[in-house]
């Protein structure tokens, strides 16, 4: 098995002859130096920071970069002039509330994530391949848009949809297009596969790059079940410039962008843990060069996996990730298990009452027993799919208020 396509790239853009822990390591430190010395001198937010350590250990002493500070002082953390800035992601996240983060890209920050994307996406998509995006389209530069640029200078061709999309009309486009790839986020597609199955039409989609999301377990494998082949989940998000890790074929976690990104996990108590153990990922972007971030709390919980990986690479590799404290996850996993549930929106009432609104063809008694084991009773509601549907969550997926029920 050869090595994840991501340390090919890593030596290209690096200009290294072969990807070695030393290599790599040496980088890492002559990067997060660099950084701190810009810091220094700009003034900004960590000008309280030394201009420079002594080694990739030292780096645990530094203070945590948290959410919250990033959306009341992400001003002072840029680093370049706004001329130099393409692109701005603001906004809240799913589930959260008070001030907007916004995290700013220079033109190179948004190529080495085009081409972080490029070897990612050629673990699954050979030249002349069509590909389904599946991902949110907002501009130039956006999310959508650079993953279309990454599939093209594979040679592969992307076919864009972006995301709320009708399943009558995302039946027309593969009908028309015949993509054998799709990328997006792993419910929307497992969703679109029950129901053609459904209705008896051609899958044409064989392989699957899952990200956006949560990718929880027994949605991947009731997915893998219908694709015939394994997925390769990536997980990125935008304090990361979008790309963070990704699986290569030996599919046995996600390796890591480690010329961009310092990964670390921590305890519930702050201090590092050592790999194998699971806590919330924190990250420093090391080569970032609008606003880079140092040792910012993700709030995703996971591991680093011990060891090497089997297909011979050198980068470390994260596990599958969580977000913390959301038990939607859990609950996907267990209502996917019902083979005629194509969606479900889950909210809570102020009495804490767990209502379920699902799409399929499933009985409302099942669903009942399945998430009564993960929530406690619920009151569920089951309408069947039409070509109209188009899905019960906009964004990331997560138990709401139940004023915010689906129609």
């Amino acid at each position: 098995m050869r090595p994840t396509a991501l340390e090919g790239w890593i030596c290209s853009v690096e200009g290294l002859p072969a990807l070695t822990r030393g290599a790599l390591e040496e980088l890492q430190l002559s990067r997060l130096n660099e950084l701190l010395a810009r810091e220094k001198r700009r003034g900004g937010f960590y000008r309280g920071l030394p201009d420079r350590i002594g080694g990739l250990d030292e780096l645990a002493g530094l203070p945590f970069t948290t959410p919250d500070e990033l959306a009341k002082s992400g001003a002072s953390m840029l680093l370049t002039s706004t001329a130099e800035v393409q692109r701005i992601i603001s906004g809240t996240t799913s589930g959260t509330t008070g001030l907007a983060k916004r995290v700013f890209y220079t033109r190179r920050d948004l190529e080495h994530t085009v081409g972080f994307f490029a070897a990612g996406i050629s673990e699954l998509v050979a030249r002349g391949d069509r590909v389904l995006v599946a991902m949110p389209f907002s501009g130039p530069n956006g999310l959508g848009e650079l993953i279309c640029r990454a599939i093209i200078s594979l040679g592969a061709h992307p076919v864009p949809v972006g995301v709320g999309v009708p399943l009558g009309r995302l039946d027309e486009i593969l009908d028309c297009e015949k993509p054998s790839a799709y990328i997006g986020m792993s419910v929307p597609l497992l969703s679109l596969l029950r129901w053609r199955e459904a209705n008896g039409m051609r899958m044409y989609i064989e392989r699957a790059l899952v990200s956006g999301d949560a990718c929880p377990k027994g949605v991947c494998s009731a997915i893998e079940a219908l694709l015939g082949s394994r997925l390769f989940p990536h997980y990125g998000s935008r304090e990361m410039c979008l790309g963070g890790a990704v699986t290569c074929p030996a599919h046995e976690g996600m390796h890591i962008r480690e010329n961009h990104i310092f990964a670390e996990i921590i305890g519930r108590d702050g201090r590092p843990l050592p790999d194998g153990m699971t806590g919330e990922l924190v990250i420093t972007t090391l080569d970032m060069q609008a606003m880079p971030l140092i040792r910012y709390r993700t709030g995703d919980i996971t591991r680093i996996l011990p060891g090497p990986c089997p297909c011979g690479g050198t980068t470390r590799r994260i596990d599958h990730v969580q977000r913390a404290d959301n038990p939607m996850e859990e609950l996907d996993s267990a209502l996917f298990c019902l083979s005629g549930l194509i969606d479900y929106m889950a909210s809570v009432s102020d009495s804490g009452q767990l209502h379920i609104d699902a799409v399929g063809n499933v009985l409302p008694d099942e669903l009942a027993d399945v998430s009564g084991a993960w929530y406690g009773p619920a009151e569920v509601r089951v309408v069947a799919a039409t070509p109209e549907f188009c899905g019960c969550y906009r964004d990331k997926r997560r138990i709401v208020r139940r004023t915010e029920g689906i129609d």
